[in-house]
């Protein structure tokens, strides 16, 4: 084998085959050779810019770029079918679950790769199986346990994938004996089983791209996408994407990325929970910085106002889309309980949509009628809301964006964290990346920002509203308690079955260490 063919170190299935023929692995080995060594100078860049955040720097508005933000320029024109956006559902790639987030009463169904996704081999493979076979209309599932029958409806909801972050390796497929970027795994596969048919059906690749810091970034992704619509023979413009703005550094990049990516971008988002992870995790060394509670880290607080109006101003400014964040809320089955959750729900969309929001998100196809009616109380029939320019703001500055939070620190929102934190890590390990605990959707950010709020309390020394010093010791026992809290909901036999105690001994590890964990799927990739 020649150093550079792509290894793949997993057995294949005839199935699997499907997805990784010759074809598909060339045109994956041409992106690795091209683009993989890139990948690892922006994580060094990365690594430099949080070091200099480290020394007491505070993220800042690039003067290099300040022409760029005071042109006078726009994305190109957005596709047909990406203009009206009220309503997206996520969710992980698994075959029940994409029939039934298509059959939901939603505009786009984004089928999440990362986030939602726990990256087995096997999760990885089947979903792009699932996905291929959506996008020809021939997906169905058969659940025989409970005689069940799952069939796509007709006018099912737009399709996105969204790609794993450029910080995630693909370690079961090897480059020159190393890692390929997930990332480029997930764009490849998906792109070259699926452009034909979504063309056909005169319709583009769409895509979301999470996790961007800085517009090099974004340009790298520019010329993925513009060597791969030169290769296939595709117009300029086939592929088109939505970024997600969920890190801190990359809200004072906007219009940077939109121009680095303007020929193929169609929005920006609000990943709302990735977001506020990152500011944890970007201001990890200011003390005067640190976030109480996760629950009262709403979207009222300054600092995410500040993130949401800025994005709305930026994007409609340059003709793109402004998506609103993620409603994690499980409708109850007591219809008090039921109600309060709506109304919170109702709460959070009412501000999106009157702020300027063109579409938001929803993890529960049950929250769907009350974000519908949200929408159309602003929307009625307008595709989107890009009229909404908010010119009578005032200008945002970096003071806003990283205005300190107001909140208690809790011990039942240490423990909270801890349950949360501990059951999702579980589910990960055992393969699945989007699971409801207590009444939420979680996926990995929410369990990222559980174990880095208590990290960054540790480690300046932060005290509870009862007083109480949070320390490494007080960690540990409150881990040891939770725990056995835990195992009490779910069962031995749950907890045996579903690596709960290695979850325990990794949080443990990435919770008490002296250096911050970049990502909590990092280390816990080591055991997939």
């Amino acid at each position: 084998m020649s150093a550079s063919q792509l290894e793949i170190t997993q057995p294949l299935s005839n199935d699997y085959e499907s997805i990784l023929t010759p074809e598909a692995v060339a045109f994956l080995t041409e992106l690795c050779e091209k683009f993989a060594p890139r990948v690892e100078q922006l994580l060094v860049a990365r690594e430099h810019a949080q070091n200099n955040y480290d020394a007491g720097e505070l993220p800042d508005f690039d003067p290099n770029t300040a022409a760029i933000r005071s042109g006078n320029w726009k994305v190109a024109n957005i596709p047909h079918d990406l203009q009206k956006r009220h309503l997206e559902i996520t969710g992980p790639v698994d075959r029940k679950m994409v029939i039934n987030a298509l059959n939901a009463d939603v505009d786009v169904f984004m089928a999440d790769f990362e986030d939602a996704q726990s990256p087995t081999w096997d999760g990885l493979m089947q979903g792009q199986i699932n996905l291929r076979d959506a996008n020809a209309g021939q997906i169905s599932y058969v659940d025989e346990a409970r005689g069940k029958h799952y069939e796509l409806k007709p006018n099912p909801a737009l399709l996105i994938a969204r790609v794993r972050g450029l910080h995630l390796p693909e370690k079961h497929m090897l480059w020159q004996g190393k890692p390929i970027p997930g990332a480029l795994m997930d764009f490849a596969l998906y792109f070259f089983h699926n452009y034909k048919t979504r063309t056909a059906n005169n319709s583009g690749v769409y895509f979301y791209l999470p996790k961007l810091q800085h517009h090099s970034e974004a340009q790298w992704w520019s010329d993925v996408f513009h060597f791969t619509e030169q290769k296939f023979g595709q117009p300029t413009g086939t592929i088109r994407a939505t970024v997600l703005i969920e890190t801190l550094p990359a809200v004072f990049q906007m219009h940077e990325i939109l121009h680095s990516l303007k020929e193929h971008i169609v929005g920006l988002n609000c990943g709302r929970w990735d977001y506020i992870f990152s500011y944890i995790k970007t201001l990890r060394a200011h003390a005067d910085r640190v976030l109480p509670d996760r629950q009262v880290v709403t979207m009222s607080q300054p600092f995410l106002s500040a993130y949401s109006r800025l994005l709305i101003k930026t994007c409609h400014s340059r003709g793109a889309l402004a998506m609103g964040g993620m409603a994690a809320f499980i409708p109850a089955k007591d219809p008090a309980e039921n109600e309060v959750i709506l109304n919170k729900v109702k709460a959070d969309k009412e501000l999106e949509f009157s702020n300027g929001h063109d579409g938001t998100w929803i993890a529960h196809p049950g929250l769907a009628p009350t974000v519908r009616a949200v929408a159309e109380k602003y929307l009625g029939a307008n595709a989107n809301q890009l009229q909404v320019l908010r010119e009578q703001d005032a200008p945002i500055t970096a003071a806003d964006l990283l205005e300190p939070s107001e909140g208690e620190r809790t011990e039942e929102g240490m423990r909270t964290n801890i349950r949360v934190a501990l059951q999702y890590i579980a589910a990960w390990l055992s393969g699945k990346g989007c699971v409801p605990i207590y009444g939420l959707m979680e996926d990995a950010a929410t369990a990222e920002i559980s174990r880095t709020s208590i990290w960054q309390w540790i480690q300046h020394g932060k005290t509870l509203s009862n007083g109480e010093r949070v320390t490494v010791a007080l960690f540990r026992a409150l881990l040891n308690e939770e725990a056995q809290r835990v195992k009490g909901e779910v069962g031995d036999d749950r907890w045996q079955a579903e690596h709960f105690q290695q979850a325990q001994q990794l949080l443990d590890q990435i919770t008490t260490a002296e250096q911050l964990t970049e990502f909590l799927t990092l280390p816990g990739y080591n055991y997939l």
